[in-house]
């Protein structure tokens, strides 16, 4: 008997799907996700599980960066406000150094 192969959305998954995917996913699925595209070239994202009986892809809601790596790169660590080593620093008072515990014989 051939498995069936069937798209589910997870968020109608039942308590034993949950489960197996839990098993299979123990740290959690986001090394796994694929994407999936349709013949009219719409597209998802899922991740795969199978039970004794079928094949599932299991549609998976997935945010996607969109903010280009360059404007990160430009700003460089520390931005333009950021004032560093001004007149107005100020360090705490040196603490005079604690006198050593007495150590203490049982």
């Amino acid at each position: 008997m051939e498995k069936k192969k069937l798209v589910i959305s997870y968020k109608n998954l039942t308590p034993e799907l949950i489960r197996l995917l839990k098993l299979k996913y123990p740290y959690g699925y986001h090394n796994h996700v694929i994407k999936v595209t349709k013949p009219n070239n719409d597209f998802f994202h899922a991740i795969t599980l199978d039970t004794d009986d079928a094949s599932y892809l299991v549609k998976v809601n997935v945010k996607i960066d969109t903010k280009p790596k360059d404007e990160d790169e430009e700003k460089g660590f520390f931005s333009d406000s950021d004032d560093i080593g001004t007149e107005e620093d100020t360090f705490p008072e040196e603490e005079e150094e604690e006198e050593p515990a007495d150590e203490y014989d049982d």
